[in-house]
Order: C-alpha cells, then sequence, then structure tokens
C-alpha cells in the first residue's frame, strides 16, 4: 500500500481534497484491518461532506452498516 500512502501525501500537500476522497475510499477497501478500514472510510466521507462529493451517499451508507455513522 506504499503507492496508495504516497498518493494520499501527494493530495494532502497538494490539497487536491477531490481527490482525497477516492485515495481514502480506495484506502479503506484495500486493508484487511477494520479499524484502519473505517479510520480512512471516516476520512473520505469528511472530505466528501466537505465538497458535497458524488460519492457520498455511498460512504455514508457504508458507514451507517458499519455502525459507524448514524442515518
Amino acid at each position: 500500500m506504499s503507492d496508495l500512502d504516497d498518493q494520499l501525501l501527494k493530495a494532502h500537500a497538494a490539497d487536491d481534497r477531490w481527490l482525497l476522497v477516492s485515495l481514502y475510499a480506495e484506502a479503506a477497501d484495500a486493508t484487511d484491518d477494520d479499524e484502519a478500514r473505517y479510520f480512512y472510510l471516516t476520512h473520505a466521507y469528511v472530505f466528501a461532506l466537505e465538497q458535497n462529493h458524488p460519492s457520498l451517499p455511498d460512504l455514508k451508507a457504508r458507514l451507517v452498516a458499519a455502525g459507524r455513522e448514524t442515518e
């Protein structure tokens, strides 16, 4: 996952919040660790909320299904 980590760092450095949504969602999908998964997914969700990103409903649904967000 080091390439993905590098991409996340570059996106943060560039303040590319739109890209951060996708990268954090990708990181969530790439890990088998539940705590890490929902850490990444929560970050994707927060950046999506800030921009009304099109993936917002899907991210929220995933967090709700995991009991990490309320409806």
